[in-house]
């Protein structure tokens, strides 16, 4: 029943957002835009709910030659002067709000993950997608990137297991809260690397054990 409820929410609460942010949205997609000519919104393909592939979008704050001058450039160096301010204020985020408006997010649930992860998840740690991914969660407020994969997860299904209005409200609240705080808020991509060989590892362990209980 909440869950009916949660998506009514999410629809007028991002709606009204959007009219809200609607000029700071367009100022900082013109600022993209002059400053190196690039596209203005970044689209990265996510898992959301019930294993269905679909684009987040961001405001792009890296540098269009990203992938050539990868090997030459820092991360703190690749991204732009509007990147900078864009990602310090969180607003790099607010096109998420487009996401939540077609039904593909919500402000609060487990963050979208790339596809790539779920090629090594358990069937429980696959039940983190039972909901919509969120902007915001009870792993982010936990320790955003902070924490291991492993925590991450079950965080996740925690939510996912007691999903409630009063635990949506005490998250968007301790979101709220952390919002200029970018300690532990992003991940590199060997960090990302990572997490999916710790997945792999785990569930290659796991099959092993399986294949040996049965010989």
């Amino acid at each position: 029943m909440y869950t009916k409820v949660k998506r009514l929410f999410d629809l007028f609460l991002s709606i009204v957002l959007v009219c809200v942010f609607a000029i700071p949205m367009i100022i900082v997609a013109i600022c993209i835009k002059t400053e190196d000519g690039g596209p203005i919104i970044y689209k990265s393909k996510r898992m959301g709910k019930g294993l269905k592939v679909f684009n987040t979008y961001k405001f792009r704050s890296m540098k269009t030659e990203r992938e050539e001058l990868h090997s030459e450039l820092t991360h703190d160096e690749m991204v732009t002067k509007t990147g900078k301010i864009i990602r310090k204020t969180s607003i790099d985020e607010l096109p998420q709000l487009f996401n939540i408006i077609k039904g593909e997010m919500s402000f609060i649930g487990p963050r979208p993950w790339i596809p790539e992860y779920y090629e090594w998840f358990t069937d429980e740690q696959k039940r983190r997608v039972e909901v919509l991914p969120g902007i915001s969660g009870l792993a982010q407020v936990k320790g955003r990137n902070g924490i291991d994969i492993f925590e991450k997860i079950n965080y996740d299904i925690e939510y996912v297991d007691n999903i409630s209005f009063k635990e949506d409200m005490k998250l968007i609240i301790e979101t709220i809260k952390t919002v200029f705080s970018k300690a532990n808020a992003e991940i590199s991509e060997q960090g990302i690397k990572d997490e999916i060989r710790k997945l792999k590892d785990t569930r290659e362990l796991l099959e092993k054990a399986k294949t040996s209980k049965v010989g």
